[in-house]
């Protein structure tokens, strides 16, 4: 038996019918309905077959629309400018039995009964609305393929086992059937729902999973989101014991007597071994075997990785081959010394010994910076080559060098001063005397590691003889102790007083440079 749908015209108060198969859409009930109503008549009054409806205008008694039998959704009265193609569908939710005998004449057929409707329209297809409301939606995979994410506000209907998203406030009216515009819908069938932590920066996003690798995001701005939540995980739970599997969702998909006399009488279907697959069946049965097939990709991957990790050499075996080797920029200064055998990094030598050697007249030298594409090329033959010549052609730009020299000192793990120090340098330099504010940095200076007393006696000796050409390469002690300053020494933890720091650095590294004498060499005076 064909299924029909009942819909009532808002503008003529009539009843009209939709067979959910044919599509067909009637004012006159189905006549299978008819017959029935007939048989049960008996010998009453005798059929007939040309009758017209003797009258338009007459009403049916008050009982039989009870508000407990007849549920009515109405769109929006906001939404007057769509009133032509405005249904009220109506749900039948108390299954009175069949009040077969009334009048056999055609009347206006807005005037049957209900319970005459429930006789010819199967129940399963007047399932209620769980729920219905705007959401923000956003769908971020389709079939495994990740999309933008892209929200849009939707009118969401969770009717029955599957959720259908509205570009506006509307159901499936007469007029969106004609034109064929069917809603986006999504079948609960296996399908997850959960909360998304990490797919949004948005709070109350809730994360639905299809078995098709379709994903939504939805979310609301309040609290009903909760109410979605356990709607839908209700439905989801509900299939899920109910043990939905391909064949049951095939049969609930369909609404073809054939498909479902098919699937129930095995005869049935061995008779006609050749008869093919509906495309809804071939389509699920395509987009299953598509998953099983990622999912064993993507363990294949898993187990692949792990062997390949569980192989790999440790850091000491590439060490030992050569194929890593021990880099100086970033490497503390302690260690590097310790490698190379010396208090200050050969490193530091060179580029010491080159800008003596070529640029003690050069202007504005270690304030210029020189080519970054340059330096970063210097930095990469000094971690990964053992022979290194700076008088050679590339390196001609003095500026290079210093630069390299100031970025070596800017990513030491620790700086030259360490940060145990920073503090004790910072209140010396802002006591007023001066004497005693150069014996407490003298202090401090002796107390520094070797490799950092070392390194900073060897620097300061060298900018030493830059300041006795400031004339020339226009840079004196203030000059420098502002280049050098934020990268001889700066703060374990980052504050606000950037600029107050970076004013007491530049004091220490002037200081130094004043006193460089009475610092490092008090008996040579």
């Amino acid at each position: 038996m064909d299924l029909w749908e009942v819909h009532l015209d808002e503008n003529t108060d009539r009843k009209f019918y939709i067979n959910t198969v044919t599509k067909e859409k009637t004012w006159k009930p189905p006549r299978l309905f008819l017959g029935i109503r007939d048989m049960k008549d008996g010998s009453s009054d005798q059929p007939k077959a040309n009758a017209q409806p003797t009258s338009t205008t007459e009403h049916p008694p008050s009982s039989q629309f009870s508000p407990a039998v007849v549920q009515r959704r109405l769109k929006s009265g906001a939404a007057n400018c769509d009133r032509l193609s405005q249904t009220k569908s109506m749900v039948l939710t108390d299954a009175s039995p069949l009040k077969l005998p009334i009048s056999r004449h055609r009347r206006n057929y807005s005037q049957h009964n209900l319970s005459e409707i429930t006789g010819m329209v199967d129940q399963s297809c007047l399932e209620p609305l769980a729920k219905n409301g705007f959401l923000n939606k956003a769908k971020i995979t389709e079939g495994g393929k990740k999309l933008r994410k892209n929200w849009t506000n939707s009118w969401v209907c969770l009717e029955g086992n599957k959720i259908e998203f509205y570009k506006e406030r509307k159901q499936q009216t007469l007029a969106s059937l004609k034109t064929g515009c069917k809603p986006e819908s999504v079948d609960l069938c296996g399908a997850q729902i959960e909360w998304a932590k990490d797919k949004s920066s948005r709070k109350n996003v809730l994360q639905l999973t299809t078995v098709s690798g379709n994903e939504f995001l939805l979310h609301s701005d309040d609290d009903s989101i909760h109410d979605w939540y356990q709607a839908i995980k209700h439905v989801i739970d509900k299939l899920s014991k109910e043990g939905a599997s391909t064949s049951a969702i095939s049969i609930w998909k369909s609404s073809s007597s054939e498909e479902l006399n098919r699937c129930e009488g095995g005869s049935n279907s061995k008779s006609n071994p050749k008869e093919p697959k509906s495309e809804h069946r071939k389509s699920l049965i395509l987009r299953l075997n598509h998953s099983s097939s990622d999912t064993s990709e993507k363990k294949r991957v898993k187990s692949r990785l792990k062997k390949f990790i569980s192989r790999r050499p440790s850091l000491k075996t590439l060490q030992e081959k050569g194929l890593i080797k021990d880099q100086v920029f970033g490497c503390h200064l302690a260690t590097l010394c310790k490698r190379e055998g010396t208090t200050v990094p050969r490193f530091v030598t060179l580029c010491i010994e080159a800008v003596e050697k070529r640029g003690l007249d050069a202007d504005g030298i270690y304030r210029v910076s020189g080519n970054l594409a340059t330096i970063q090329k210097l930095r990469f033959v000094v971690d990964h080559e053992e022979k290194l010549n700076l008088d050679d052609s590339q390196w001609e730009d003095i500026h290079v060098v210093t630069g390299a020299l100031k970025m070596f000192f800017r990513e030491l793990p620790e700086p030259l001063f360490p940060y145990s120090f920073f503090d004790q340098f910072v209140d010396a330099i802002k006591n007023q005397n001066y004497i005693q504010r150069a014996q407490c940095v003298k202090r401090l200076v002796k107390k520094l590691p070797k490799p950092n007393h070392d390194t900073l006696r060897a620097l300061v000796k060298h900018l030493q003889k830059i300041i006795t050409k400031a004339s020339v390469n226009l840079m004196s002690s203030q000059s420098l102790g502002i280049v050098f300053g934020p990268t001889l020494l700066w703060p374990e933890q980052e504050t606000t007083n950037i600029a107050v720091y970076m004013m007491y650095q530049n004091q220490i590294v002037d200081l130094i440079l004043s006193e460089h004498t009475e610092i490092f060499d008090p008996e040579g005076k």
